[in-house]
């Protein structure tokens, strides 16, 4: 098992940043690539970016491509989602995701491709 704990979110104006963290543990941090999704009420969980366990590949959602930066610090079993120049239409629950190297190694963009979940945190941004 991999316990995934987000944390970072809030409440933040339009055009303002967050940093989520997803603190990881249970298993070697190394054998997971990552993920950040989020989901608004009434809607599926959508993927935001993905990340290689090197850290050395990353994928993002067109939506948010210039403005969020994933990243991990495998020393530190974390992966973080850099958020800037926040809109509104961001505001969600962000969770983030793991799974396993073994199942290949493209990034995957699918919720349902993926193994492991933490329990969200709430991102709203004000007009």
């Amino acid at each position: 098992q991999v316990q995934l704990v987000e944390s970072g979110g809030g409440l933040v104006q339009a055009g303002g940043s967050l940093r989520l963290s997803c603190a990881a543990s249970g298993r070697t941090f190394t054998n997971y690539a990552m993920g950040w999704f989020r989901q608004t009420p009434g809607k599926e969980r959508g993927f935001v970016a993905a990340i290689s366990w090197s850290g050395a590949r990353t994928n993002y959602a067109d939506s948010v491509k210039g403005r969020f930066t994933i990243s991990r610090d495998n020393a530190k079993n974390t992966v973080y989602l850099q958020m800037n120049s926040l809109k509104p239409e961001d505001t969600a629950v962000y969770y983030c995701a793991a799974v396993d190297v073994s199942k290949g190694s493209s990034l995957r963009s699918q919720a349902r491709e993926y193994d492991y979940w933490g329990q969200g945190t709430q991102v709203t941004v004000s007009s």
